[in-house]
């Protein structure tokens, strides 16, 4: 997911915020899954907790997915700095490039929380978006891809704010399709570091849905398989757990359980 990386990297390349858009803070939000180790129909990653689609049968590609989910509260009782994003994306669990947009619950001091929007074109870094959002706001998001370009939507139901991005790209491969509560990075040159984990209580997706190969369907379509993902730390403590599909597959929930 997000990734941090100093102002002055946006403006060599080239990344000059538009209308709608403000410059990234120090995270990234942090990419690909960092996958530590996989079971059936399970796998547990450092940075993800969620559900993730991806191909039964070769030739299937995901090209479109979206979801919906109520901005979750983040609890700041201390001054340590935390951070927690949930959002929707196209590719990450089985490869080295993610087209996501969504939220975040970060918290920045002592009772002190922050809420915003974001998208990212990774390994590019994230856009930040002046869309406002607080907690126990509905938002609903989209990211459409073809063979040259990504369309990445993200709406406030509450207010009726919404943006939308054109992105050219010939990076995505639509390898999978995720619905994710993540812990953001710290990025060096050299390597990055995920973050403590804002304590947000749940967070419940709905409406989640995918496209691939023309063919449109739930988590849970026979279509696609698909797998939970839980978030531990390398050394095995439990950071973020997902519900079960319900019969429809159409949404879970994912709860906080470790920073």
């Amino acid at each position: 997911m997000i990734k941090i990386l100093p102002l002055i990297g946006l403006v060599i390349l080239g990344l000059i915020p538009s209308a709608g858009e403000i410059a990234a803070p120090d995270i990234n939000e942090a990419g690909p899954a960092h996958v530590l180790w996989r079971a059936r129909g399970t796998s547990f990653s450092s940075n993800w907790s969620g559900y993730a689609t991806y191909p039964a049968a070769a030739g299937t590609t995901f090209t479109e997915v979206e979801g919906r989910w109520t901005q979750p509260v983040a609890s700041c009782p201390t001054g340590k700095k935390s951070y927690a994003a949930f959002w929707v994306g196209l590719d990450g669990y089985n490869s080295n490039t993610v087209e996501q947009i969504g939220t975040d619950s970060d918290c920045i001091g002592n009772n002190r929380a922050s809420y915003y929007a974001w998208y990212e074109m990774y390994p590019n870094p994230p856009v930040m978006l002046t869309m406002p959002v607080h907690a126990g706001e509905a938002i609903s998001a989209k990211v459409s891809a073809s063979a040259s370009a990504v369309t990445l939507t993200i709406s406030n139901l509450t207010t009726g704010g919404t943006y939308t991005t054109t992105q050219t790209s010939n990076a995505a491969q639509g390898s999978s399709a995720e619905w994710v509560a993540e812990a953001p990075a710290q990025c060096s040159i050299f390597s990055c570091t995920v973050l403590p984990l804002t304590n947000f209580g749940s967070v419940n997706f709905t409406g989640s849905y995918t496209t691939a190969n023309g063919h449109f369907g739930s988590i849970g379509d026979g279509a696609w398989n698909h797998d939970s993902v839980v978030m531990t730390t390398n050394s095995g403590t439990l950071k973020a757990q997902p519900s079960a599909l319900p019969t429809d597959g159409t949404g879970f929930s994912v709860a906080w359980r470790h920073q």
